[in-house]
């Protein structure tokens, strides 16, 4: 009657959720512990992939163009200085009969003072010499118009999944029960989840790993279907399991120190036999080491930063604490487009992020911002790139921005 599905393509949460028989599950989940039978409920053109496409496409035509304005200035400015100096060469030795060597030399000095060429390329050369040195510092950006817009935004906005946070639980916690202490209830609880797929499973073993811890051997391994995991270990059955899994009953002494951890923003899972409770190890996805540096870079250049997610509110709520950032929670990929053309009203706004569902904020926003290692759909949609998934590229972005804007006025 359970089965767990990775929503993290649609949602960014970063945990697999649980769903119940009849639940709707949206298109683009993964299936994680066990074998579903789904029955499709969308028409043809309406899936949640679908909807993520036509997302994209009308934050596209939302946008409108950018234009230089040397460009529209010179592209009256021009063609009037050749009209002027054809006059000069030709007007004077037509109608008035004068010699027509010095009005010739009289029309290309005319044509020689008066063309913009210094004025009108002293743009682009600013602006290549900007893309060519944010590339050197690990950001990819599409264009001019771009490296203009990035030098007006007053407003950042950031997904947390795969962009201020790792994208990968890590072991937080380790709080041995039952005479255990923590090496031997880490050690028993990767020996359990060995082989498994599930991303909380391939934190414990890695966390097992980084210990350098012996693992005692466990026998007939066996997937419970939306409950968790189980193994013999030294001739008894233990089971690793969702505290909300338990038998009556056995959570309650421990029930005031679990809600603690996962108020904290963590998943706590249960390492017990049955009868009673032999430990909990908490998980949670950890922020980026430089993800407050570079929020703290982003502030001190006058621009508001705010944590667009579709994790739950709780763990939401943990990492916004940490940085001391605005958030909103529980947002789907139409639900963050929302969010961002309000935003936009008040003020321009660069959407960072890493995956499919942060494509159509991306687009709709006055500039899209991906991680390098964000998803194909991401990079694509994104006017600007972070080649080496470097969060303190975000302020040196803007900066470069600003001196280019400061030498194209001065030009």
């Amino acid at each position: 009657r359970f089965a767990s599905f990775d929503e993290s393509a649609l949602t960014g949460e970063s945990v697999p959720v649980e769903r119940q028989q009849n639940e709707t599950i949206a298109a683009g989940c993964l299936r994680v512990d066990r074998l579903v039978q789904l029955e499709v409920m969308s028409e043809p053109g309406k899936s949640a992939i679908d909807r993520i496409l036509h997302l994209i496409e009308e934050a596209e035509e939302r946008r409108a163009p950018i234009e230089r304005f040397l460009d529209r200035f010179s592209r009256i400015y021009t063609p009037v200085i050749i009209v002027l100096s054809l006059g000069v060469v030709l007007v004077p030795p037509l109608l008035l009969g004068a010699a027509w060597q010095p009005w010739i030399y009289k029309g290309l000095t005319l044509l020689l003072i008066g063309c913009p060429c210094a004025l009108v390329i002293s743009t682009p050369a600013a602006i290549t010499s900007g893309l060519a040195a944010a590339a050197r510092r690990g950001a990819l950006i599409k264009g001019g118009a771009v490296l203009e817009s990035l030098g007006s935004v007053r407003t950042m906005a950031f997904d947390k999944t795969g962009t201020l946070t790792e994208g990968k639980p890590q072991v937080t916690a380790i709080l041995p029960l039952a005479a255990m202490d923590e090496e031997q209830l880490l050690a028993t609880a990767a020996a359990i989840e060995q082989g498994s797929s599930h991303p909380l499973a391939k934190a414990i073993i890695s966390a097992a790993a980084q210990r350098q811890l012996t693992l005692p051997l466990a026998n007939d391994q066996r997937a419970l279907a939306g409950s968790g995991v189980e193994a013999e270990v030294s001739g008894r059955l233990l089971t690793i399991s969702s505290p909300s899994r338990l038998p009556d009953g056995m959570l309650k002494a421990e029930r005031g120190r679990t809600e603690e951890l996962e108020n904290a923003g963590n998943t706590v899972v249960v390492l017990h036999d049955g009868q009673q409770m032999l430990g909990l190890i908490a998980l949670r996805d950890t922020l980026r080491a430089d993800a407050r540096a570079a929020l703290d870079e982003i502030r001190a250049l006058g621009i508001h930063a705010v944590m667009l997610t579709g994790d739950n509110p709780r763990a939401a709520a943990a990492i916004a604490g940490e940085l001391d950032i605005d958030y909103r929670a529980g947002l789907l990929p139409e639900d963050k487009v929302t969010a961002i053309s309000q935003l936009n009203q008040q003020q321009p706004v660069a959407m960072v992020g890493d995956g499919i569902n942060d494509a159509p904020a991306m687009k709709a926003a006055t500039v899209g911002i991906a991680m390098g290692g964000g998803s194909d759909v991401a990079l694509e949609t994104a006017d600007a790139a972070l080649t080496h998934n470097r969060l303190n590229a975000l302020a040196a972005m803007i900066r470069l921005s600003r001196a280019t804007h400061a030498n194209i006025r001065q030009n």
